[in-house]
C-alpha cells in the first residue's frame, strides 16, 4: 500500500487466495471503501487506477480489467493524469482533448517540448514502464482527523463522522495486532463560536478488554455522547487510540460457538454421526505406545480412557511422515547448522510384537532409538533421535519440529 498523489494504491493480487479469490476480495474492499466514503477502481497499474477513479461514474467501482487498458484510458480527459493535465492549455491548442490524442503525437516531439514527467506518467499508466512506490509503514500511534460536512450542534450527531475514524482505527489495530482499551474523541468548535465556548472539547471512552470491534466502540461512544452538551457547534473531530494492549487471538473452530460454550459438542458430533454414518466422524486417540509413529490414531469411536504419553521429554508440534536422516560431522548431527543437544536421551525400544498387514508400509516396526531435544541455529528446536544397533542405519534422524 502506498500514497499516489491524493489517493491510496495497493497491490492485492498476492492476497487473493487468502480471501477466497479475487471476486471475494473485491467485494470486501469495496464494502470497506463504501463505509469510509471512498471510491475504488481496479487496474493493472497504480497510475491507471488513479486515472480511472478520478473520472468513474457514480454507478459503482470501475474495473480496468474488463477491456484492454488502452481502450479504457484513451477516452479519458487530460486531467486524468496530473502530469498531462499541467500542459492542458498547450496540448489543447494542438487539438488534444484526451489521453489517446496525446499518445498519437510523435514521442520525439513530446520529449523535446514537454518535461519528462509527461511521457513517464503516460508510459506508467499504460503499463509500458515499471512503477516504483515507497510503501506505507504503520505509525506507532493512531491519530486521525476529519472535517465535518456541516456544523454539528448536538453531540450525538458526532457519531456519524466518528464511526469513519473508528473504522480506520480498527484497521490500524488489526494490522499491529493490538486492541484498544481507551480511545479519545476530540471536537473543535466552529470559528463563529462565542468567546466563552472555548476551542473545543474531548471525551475518553474505556473498554473492559482490548478489542478491535467497531460496533462495540460505536455503542460505547453513543452512550457517552448522549450525556454531552456541546458549548458551540463543532466543525472538526479527531480520534486517538490513547491506550492499547496486545490482543490474544483465539483459535477458531469448525464447531459453532454456541455448541462449544454450552458443552454440547459431543451431542452435536453424535447427531452428525447418526445422520451421516459411523465412519463420518473420527477423533484423534492417544494410544499406549512408546513409538511416535503409532502413538496417535484416528478412530470412529470416542476413547473411554485417555492414555498417558510415555515420553519424559515434550513432544513436537509437527511430526515428519518419514524421519529424515541427518549428515554428521565429527560425530555431531547437522541440520541447517550444527545441532546443540539440549535434553536427553529418552530411550525408546519396542515394537517387536507389531506385524504390519500393509505391504506398502515399509517403516520399521521394531525401533531402538535415543531421542533428544536439539537446537538448530536456523530451524529452532527440533526432535531428533539416534538409531541404535541398526548397522548401516545407525545414524541421526530428524523426526519433528516444535512450533
Amino acid at each position: 500500500m502506498a500514497l499516489l498523489e491524493d489517493s491510496v494504491v495497493a497491490e492485492v493480487s498476492g492476497s487473493a487466495r487468502l480471501f477466497g479469490g479475487m471476486k471475494a476480495l473485491h467485494r470486501l474492499m469495496e464494502a470497506g471503501a463504501e463505509e469510509l466514503g471512498a471510491r475504488v477502481a481496479w487496474a493493472p497499474t497504480g497510475t491507471s487506477a488513479l486515472a480511472l477513479v478520478r473520472h468513474m461514474s457514480a454507478s459503482g467501482p470501475c474495473d480496468g480489467f474488463e477491456y484492454p487498458l488502452a481502450k479504457m484510458l484513451d477516452p479519458l480527459p487530460l486531467e486524468a493524469l496530473s502530469a498531462v493535465g499541467l500542459h492542458q492549455p498547450t496540448l489543447a491548442r494542438v487539438g488534444c482533448r484526451t489521453l489517446g490524442d496525446v499518445r498519437n503525437l510523435p514521442r520525439g516531439g513530446l520529449s523535446r517540448r514537454f518535461d519528462k514527467r509527461l511521457l513517464l506518467a503516460l508510459d506508467q499508466a499504460y503499463g509500458l514502464r515499471p512503477e516504483v512506490y515507497e510503501w506505507l509503514t504503520l505509525p506507532e500511534t493512531f491519530h486521525a482527523r476529519l472535517e465535518l460536512m456541516s456544523r454539528v450542534e448536538a453531540a450525538p450527531a458526532l457519531l456519524f463522522g466518528a464511526r469513519r475514524l473508528m473504522i480506520q482505527m480498527a484497521g490500524w489495530l488489526a494490522a499491529r495486532r493490538l486492541g484498544a482499551t481507551a480511545f479519545t474523541l476530540r471536537w473543535c468548535h466552529d470559528v463563529m463560536r462565542a468567546k466563552d465556548a472555548g476551542t473545543g472539547g474531548e471525551l475518553t471512552v474505556r473498554t473492559a478488554q482490548p478489542t478491535q470491534n467497531v460496533e462495540h466502540f460505536a455503542r460505547l461512544l453513543a452512550e457517552h455522547l448522549s450525556k454531552v452538551q456541546l458549548a458551540a457547534p463543532a466543525g472538526d473531530i479527531e480520534l486517538l487510540a490513547t491506550e492499547v494492549l496486545p490482543i490474544v487471538e483465539e483459535s477458531r473452530s469448525l464447531i459453532p460457538e454456541t455448541l462449544r460454550k454450552s458443552g454440547s459438542t459431543d451431542l452435536a458430533l453424535e447427531r452428525i454421526q447418526a445422520r451421516l454414518g459411523d465412519t463420518s466422524v473420527r477423533r484423534p486417540v492417544l494410544a499406549a505406545d512408546h513409538r511416535l509413529e503409532w502413538m496417535q490414531s484416528w478412530q470412529c469411536e470416542a476413547p473411554r480412557n485417555r492414555a498417558a504419553s510415555p515420553y519424559e521429554l515434550p513432544l513436537p508440534s509437527w511430526v515428519l511422515d518419514e524421519p529424515l536422516r541427518l549428515i554428521e560431522r565429527d560425530n555431531r548431527p547437522y541440520y541447517q547448522g550444527p545441532l546443540q543437544l539440549l535434553l536427553g536421551p529418552d530411550r525408546i525400544e519396542g515394537g517387536w510384537w507389531h506385524r504390519s498387514s500393509d505391504e506398502a508400509d515399509a517403516r520399521p516396526l521394531n525401533v531402538q532409538r535415543d531421542y533428544w531435544l536439539a537446537l538448530s541455529p536456523h530451524a529452532g528446536v527440533l526432535w531428533v533421535f539416534q538409531q541404535r544397533l541398526a548397522r548401516d542405519q545407525t545414524a541421526w534422524f530428524l523426526h519433528g519440529h516444535f512450533a
